[in-house]
């Protein structure tokens, strides 16, 4: 088993920038892929970024390319999220998933195995 713990979200405004953590205990060992997922009211969850355990490699939507940076420490069991240049539409609860036992990334959340209790931002305009 794997256990995901978020940490960081909050309430800012736009254009400022937030730092969302995911610690990772248990069989990490099993882990191929970190991803970040949102889900706002109403919407479904949609796929953030997500990262490589190993080689580090990252894929991005679209409509964070450029704002947002996923990155991790191997050494900390922990991946993050750097959010700069926020808007109202990034307000969503922000989900920290795990990808175990199969290489590669994906952008589908029923892909992962593992997650996370979630951790609210909220962007006032």
């Amino acid at each position: 088993q794997v256990k995901l713990v978020e940490s960081g979200g909050g309430l800012v405004q736009a254009g400022d920038s937030l730092r969302l953590s995911c610690a990772a205990s248990g069989r990490t060992f099993n882990i191929y892929t970190m991803g970040w997922f949102r889900q706002a009211p109403g919407k479904e969850r949609e796929f953030v970024a997500s990262i490589s355990w190993n080689d580090g490699s990252t894929d991005y939507a679209d409509s964070v390319r450029g704002r947002f940076t996923i990155s991790r420490d191997n050494a900390k069991n922990t991946v993050y999220l750097q959010m700069n240049s926020l808007k109202p539409e990034d307000t969503a609860v922000y989900y920290c998933a795990a990808r175990a036992w199969t290489i590669g990334s994906s952008r589908l959340d029923h892909q992962y195995d593992y997650w996370g209790q979630g951790t609210q931002v909220t962007v006032s305009s």
